[in-house]
């Protein structure tokens, strides 16, 4: 009697536990980017209360990182600075200008503050 009672508490705890873990993945924001990336649609990725972690944007099919610097504006301290980069420059095939500013207006939204600086080959395109 004890045995069964002890095995119904255990397949409960386990369905349970298989219940998180499902939500769990599901909500994951990094499976998301993932997913994402591979659709070659656009997701961003952040940890807006963590300044050290850089942040990921997908956009046709290419990935970009993002550098935060933490500096000082007229009130407060904020997000001042952000570079931002390609993983992998071939990936950049056909994207125009108008991309990049959409990207930057994304990046803004989360950081108004923020001064975007484009590291190559991405910035030779937006200085002509």
């Amino acid at each position: 009697m004890l045995f069964l009672i002890l095995i119904r508490f255990v397949i409960i705890a386990f369905i349970v536990y298989l219940f998180y873990r499902g939500i769990r993945y599901l909500t994951d924001p990094k499976r998301k980017l993932d997913e994402a990336y591979e659709k070659e649609s656009y997701y961003f990725h952040d940890d807006v209360k963590n300044v050290r972690k850089n942040f990921f944007i997908t956009y046709k099919g290419a990935m970009f990182e993002g550098e935060k610097y933490l500096g000082t504006t007229e009130n407060s301290f904020d997000i001042v600075t952000i570079f931002v980069w390609v993983k992998n420059e071939a990936k950049l095939q056909g994207m125009t200008k108008d991309d990049f500013h959409f990207l930057k207006s994304e990046i803004l939204l989360n950081y108004p503050m923020a001064e975007i600086s484009w590291k190559n080959p991405i910035e030779q395109l937006m200085s002509n």
